[in-house]
């Protein structure tokens, strides 16, 4: 290829501005490789970070960000095995720059990047060609909805409740649905991403206009539970991280219901550990499993076509347009998922 002297990259100012700065191309070492990214997703913490910032965004003042992107190997040092040029990958944040400062930080916004020390199954994990782009953008919010699922231990018998219709709760109910539940219930108050998890096959709840208790009954009938009768569904997952949704979970699950709290609460959300330890609830964190662990599974899910996933990027821009571009991807009642594309 023809090395550009140059490329775009977008750093983060602080809250509500983002600037994309021109930064000289990275020279490829022996041990390293350079990727392009190709299409890159907006997600929660760059929204968060954006609206207010914090240290739990994990996002650095007047540093790159970014880290749901896709993108194809453009050079490899002459000690770098098991790829090839032209080769589509994700960017394993956690492991790639060795340095955990970057797993919300990963430069995904930016056209090139260098990875030192390339490993493949480490630093790069390999992405099929032959998957839609807009499919495969979506692999890291697998990987959280993934572990939030697998924690529950779900069963081909059990219903399952997923609160948030954004794109963990999406894909959250997809691999529900692929451990075998029968049925996946998504509430949120969006039309919008409701009409696209009904696309799906999912069954919804929109909060505004219907009774969650009476729908969750309807859908999934009832077991007993404390105090009387709950609803019929065992596993629930949080994807929002708000106090209304531990409520609802205790309105609605039955004896030996579970919950995966995968959103992140930025409030204390009280429960009622009464009916925890008369229910025998089991509450879990967002799970476990490093990202090469769950690749494989994630593919074969991709694979399978069972879900047309790719329709769930709702909007795509040019990285010049990425203040517009977070603006809108923090909209639930406009845009699904929001991505920069290069």
């Amino acid at each position: 290829m023809t090395k550009p002297d140059s490329y775009k990259a977008a750093i983060f100012r602080g809250v509500g501005h983002v600037d994309v700065v021109d930064l000289p191309y990275p020279e490829c070492g022996d041990d390293e490789a350079i990727v392009r990214n190709l299409l890159t997703g907006i997600c929660g913490s760059d929204i968060f970070a954006f609206q207010k910032h914090g240290p739990e965004s994990r996002i650095w003042i007047d540093e790159e960000f970014g880290h749901e992107g896709i993108a194809e190997v453009v050079e490899l040092g002459k000690n770098v095995t098991g790829l090839a040029v032209g080769d589509r990958v994700f960017v394993n944040t956690d492991k790639a720059f060795r340095d955990m400062r970057r797993v919300s930080a990963a430069g995904a916004f930016s056209n090139y990047l260098r990875i030192p020390q390339c490993k493949v199954g480490y630093s790069l994990l390999p992405i099929d060609q032959e998957l839609p782009l807009c499919t495969a953008v979506l692999f890291e919010p697998f990987v959280i909805g993934t572990r939030g699922v697998k924690v529950l231990k779900p069963q081909p018998s059990d219903g399952a409740v997923v609160f948030g219709a954004g794109i963990i709760g999406m894909t959250s109910a997809v691999m529900l649905k692929w451990f075998g539940c029968e049925t996946v219930m998504v509430v949120d108050f969006s039309e919008f991403r409701l009409e696209n998890a009904r696309k799906l096959g999912f069954v919804t709840c929109n909060l505004s206009s219907e009774d969650l208790k009476d729908k969750a009954v309807a859908t999934f009938g009832t077991a007993p539970g404390f105090p009387g009768e709950k609803c019929g569904a065992r596993l629930y997952v949080d994807a929002v991280g708000v106090k209304a949704v531990l409520e609802n979970f205790a309105m609605l699950a039955p004896r030996n219901g579970a919950i995966s709290i995968v959103g992140v609460h930025k409030e204390p959300a009280p429960i009622d550990w009464t009916q925890v330890s008369f229910n025998n609830w089991h509450i879990h964190g967002c799970g476990d499993g490093a990202t090469e662990e769950l690749l494989p599974e994630i593919l074969a899910m991709m694979r399978s076509g069972k879900h047309d996933l790719a329709s769930l990027v709702t909007h795509t821009f040019n990285v010049e347009q990425i203040e517009d571009a977070i603006t809108l991807a923090g909209n639930p009642h406009e845009a699904q998922k929001v991505c920069i594309s290069f």
